[in-house]
């Protein structure tokens, strides 16, 4: 399958080695080595906290910074020396969307549009989904709410059909109705064989919309998969109320962390939930619940050090330092 991006030990350093006329020297390494390929038709999620790297990776991609090591190609052209290209064809919504509050809703699409030189094919069907009507587009964009704000900044990203949209938080504001036809919309899209490069920080967002998913910590990769081998690897907690003796689960494989007390057994699951099911098969069981792996577990889990040392950092202000 052909990649709409591809990333070879892309590295972005911000600052200077030695000492600067300024007084402020070293060097920020906002990205390292980073090396991934995005599948054309595919919806890509790049996660990582604040400060990770993900806003640097977008600039990169669109020709907007240059690496300090590695390439990038993005629908198979150079980002070093076709930036304005790259930019025609695809689609961004950047985080936090800035619009000319002295424009209407209608003419500051038109005006994107023409940046694009191409027609906006897509605006009257994404209009009727978020629910933009053409009254409401006639207004100024300095009456619009953030919610609004954040419908145009969708529209304005994918209106003219574009091969790949790079989309950063694109539900931001939005209300949960327009979540789920925002939804609506990415599918659509991926069912036409459109691409879709999306950073979120809403954890079921990603893990509802993408096929796999990309983990950055201080600006390295430290995990991609696809999203159901990642969950797939995650152990589920499971909750059994009995009305009689619980079933032994010592040594059943993928079982860890049982324990029982008053008629309530709790444990962890991971991998084949069949030996499990096995061996609780007869059991007086009253209820039994087994939760859904989640992708907040897999992030978490990935940044568990950084949690770490954020927790070490809060107690000893508490404490009034070492």
């Amino acid at each position: 399958m052909t990649a709409a991006i591809a990333t070879e030990g892309l590295t972005k350093r911000y600052g200077h080695p030695g000492p600067h006329p300024s007084g402020v020297g070293g060097v920020i390494e906002a990205l390292t080595d980073l090396s991934i390929e995005v599948r054309e038709g595919e919806v890509f999620g790049f996660l990582g906290p604040n400060g990770a790297g993900k806003t640097t990776m977008i600039r990169l991609l669109l020709g907007y910074l240059h690496p300090s090591a590695g390439r990038a190609r993005v629908l198979g052209l150079d980002t070093e020396h076709d930036g304005l290209a790259i930019r025609s064809r695809v689609g961004y919504l950047p985080g936090g969307i800035a619009l000319y509050d002295t424009m209407s809703g209608l003419d500051l699409l038109d005006y994107l549009c023409r940046l694009y030189r191409r027609p906006p094919a897509r605006r009257v069907a994404l209009a009727d989904r978020l629910e933009m009507s053409a009254a409401t587009l006639r207004r100024p964009v300095r009456d619009y709410s953030r919610g609004m704000r954040q419908k145009m900044g969708v529209i304005q990203a994918l209106q003219h059909d574009p091969e790949l949209a790079i989309l950063d938080e694109p539900t931001e504001g939005l209300d949960p109705l327009m979540q789920r036809a925002f939804y609506d919309i990415l599918a659509e899209l991926k069912h036409e064989g459109r691409t879709t490069f999306l950073s979120s920080h809403i954890l079921s967002e990603v893990e509802r919309v993408c096929d796999r998913v990309a983990i950055i910590r201080h600006g390295r990769l430290v995990a991609l998969h696809e999203i159901g081998e990642l969950l797939d690897s995650r152990k589920r907690h499971v909750e059994m109320r009995l009305t009689g003796p619980a079933p032994s689960l010592d040594g059943v494989p993928g079982v860890s962390g049982i324990h029982v007390t008053d008629g309530l057994v709790t444990c962890q699951l991971e991998g084949d939930v069949r030996p499990f099911l096995a061996a609780i098969d007869g059991a007086a069981i009253r209820d039994l619940t087994i939760e859904p792996a989640h992708l907040e577990e897999a992030f978490l889990e990935y940044y568990a050090e950084d949690l770490d040392l954020a927790d070490a950092s809060s107690g000893r202000a508490a404490g009034g330092g070492a």
